[in-house]
């Protein structure tokens, strides 16, 4: 393959895909399409596409899921306790300002330190962050755009926003989708991802939806462990990669 042979010859000794540059971007192959369609910014490809991968000798390097909550009016019975932690923290929780662009700061403020540790997490310029949402703001309903504040500064963000792609099938919206959940690493901020996602789907239960997909979740990270007691699997991905040393 063309592309193999650049990358040997640039001292490359790992192929990892598919990518586009980095996970700020599209990356990652759908594997198990499940009986729902295809949601709002979700990745889409053919299903011969990662037998082809596969065939040229790449392997799975790591697994991510999208659920669907299909009853928004579900408690979670750690909301309660998490609650009470974080105002005796005195994080205060709101929903973001009708002009998102203002609330962007504090997310990308957040997202560098809550992913620094993700998995091929590369740092990202906040010039760009900014450039990467500016197609979705106008998109967004801010009443689901969560905003975690202690003392002011931005502790904890969720992002979410209509399932558009409803609409371009013809359908009327009543699902929104977590896009996602940060929350700095610190030991004062514990419960506040499960927090967050309550509230969401509180909110979004008020404004008429009728479920809630929590999308493209990492299989280590602690959203999906937050996911497990709202929703179901609906689909999995896949991202592989190839040992170009042999």
């Amino acid at each position: 393959m063309e592309a193999e042979s650049s990358l040997r010859a640039a001292s490359c000794t790992l192929a990892i895909g598919p990518m586009n540059g980095n996970t700020w971007r599209s990356y990652r192959f759908v594997t198990e399409h499940g009986e729902h369609p295809s949601f709002f910014l979700e990745p889409a490809n053919p299903p011969e596409w990662p037998a082809q991968f596969v065939q040229a000798g790449f392997a799975p390097l790591a697994s991510y899921f999208s659920a669907i909550n299909n009853d928004l009016s579900a408690n979670d019975p750690r909301v309660e306790s998490s609650e009470k932690r974080m105002a005796d923290a005195q994080v205060l929780v709101r929903s973001a300002k009708p002009d998102l662009q203002r609330e962007l700061a504090g997310i990308y403020a957040v997202s560098r330190v809550s992913f620094r540790n993700n998995f091929l997490y590369t740092e990202l310029p906040e010039a760009d962050f900014a450039a990467l949402y500016a197609p979705v703001l106008p998109h967004t309903r801010p009443e689901l755009v969560l905003m975690a504040e202690r003392h002011g500064q931005c502790v904890g963000y969720l992002f979410a926003i209509p399932d558009l792609a409803q609409a371009a099938r013809g359908e009327s919206i009543d699902t929104f989708i977590i896009k996602t959940v940060a929350i700095l690493p610190e030991p004062a901020f514990r419960g506040l991802g499960s927090l967050l996602v309550a509230r969401a789907h509180k909110i979004g239960h008020e404004l008429g939806f009728r479920r809630c997909i929590h999308a493209l979740m990492f299989e280590n990270n602690i959203s999906l462990n937050i996911s497990r007691h709202y929703a179901s699997i609906m689909r999995k991905y896949t991202l592989y990669c190839k040992d170009l040393a042999r």
